[in-house]
């Protein structure tokens, strides 16, 4: 099969389109044909660090058919349409097939394109564990979220909606008319206002781009108040993991998310975009050759929504 495959001596970017052989089922587990697959900080930020997978293979997030399943395997059939998340698995989604564990896929709404649904593991569940889970969401609060452009700021403008939320969000100026378009409240310009130097205060705070004191954040929360770190510049995550618990002395509480993949909690995704509730945001597709530069278009930092591969 063709497989993007990671060689630190290869370029462009370390990233090489060849021959691999198909992977072989365990089991437990599912062999995808995979139509699409979508890029993620993850693969990146994995990659500019050094920690490479077994199989020197990338991406995480999968959309595909079913090619065959092992003598284990009771939840799906050839033929089925799935997604899912390789990232806690071994990656795998840079490649026309890849083998995972029957846990990690949920069924394709037959409404939903491979592309959208490529789009959905890791960002829309990082949105929904950092509003629900970390930020205990609740109808009629206001929420800000920091870093609104990208793949996961898309669908938590979108998911704090769904929760009957009063959302401000905060991006460029090249993002402010999606912003709008997905339902956001108001929505600031981060560079003409600082918004920690305004008047407002929120209940709940998502900050997932921009480098801004912890204390800051803080002030502009009101009384019993959640801030969640979501991502950013490492130093700014560093930060809160080490004195968010010192901060979070009194009402107002400092929180940074560890998302982790949940079928339930897709499979809940997959159903709000079935039914029209939110719709994944997707600014660039890339062909499986051409990876290596949508990684490094990724990298840039400035994508709007999602950057999906298509593999079939």
């Amino acid at each position: 099969m063709k497989a993007v495959v990671f060689n630190k001596k290869g370029k462009p970017d370390k990233l090489i389109y060849c021959d691999v052989d198909k992977p072989i089922p365990k089991s437990n587990e599912v062999l995808v044909k995979i139509a699409a697959v979508s890029v993620n900080a993850a693969d990146y930020r994995s990659m500019k660090m050094g920690l490479i997978p077994r199989k020197k293979i990338f991406g995480a997030d999968i959309a595909g058919t079913v090619e065959s399943v092992g003598d284990q395997v009771k939840q799906f059939k050839c033929g089925d349409e799935v997604l899912g998340d390789l990232a806690g698995c071994g990656f795998g989604g840079f490649a026309e097939y890849a083998a995972a564990p029957e846990n990690v896929l949920v069924h394709k709404p037959a409404k939903i394109s491979f592309e959208d649904a490529a789009s959905l593991p890791i960002a829309s569940i990082t949105a929904l564990q950092a509003l629900r889970n970390q930020g205990k969401i609740q109808s009629g609060q206001k929420v800000l979220i920091v870093g609104s452009g990208g793949g996961v700021g898309t669908f938590a403008v979108q998911l704090a909606r769904y929760f009957e939320t009063e959302v401000t969000a905060v991006c460029s100026a090249r993002n402010l008319e999606l912003m709008r378009s997905l339902g956001a409240d108001y929505v600031i310009d981060y560079e003409k206002e600082n918004f920690t130097k305004g008047g407002q205060h929120y209940d709940l705070i998502l900050a997932i781009n921009g480098n801004y004191p912890l204390g800051a954040y803080k002030r502009i929360l009101n009384p019993n108040g959640v801030y969640v770190m979501i991502g950013g510049a490492l130093s700014q995550i560093f930060k809160s993991i080490v004195f968010g618990w010192l901060m979070s002395v009194g009402s107002k509480k400092m929180r940074t998310l560890a998302a982790k993949s949940n079928k339930e909690d897709l499979a809940f995704i997959a159903k709000l975009v079935e039914e029209g509730k939110i719709h994944p945001v997707i600014e660039r597709s890339y062909s499986l050759d051409q990876t290596a530069e949508a990684m490094r278009y990724l990298g840039k930092g400035h994508a709007q929504g999602k950057v999906i591969i298509k593999v079939g």
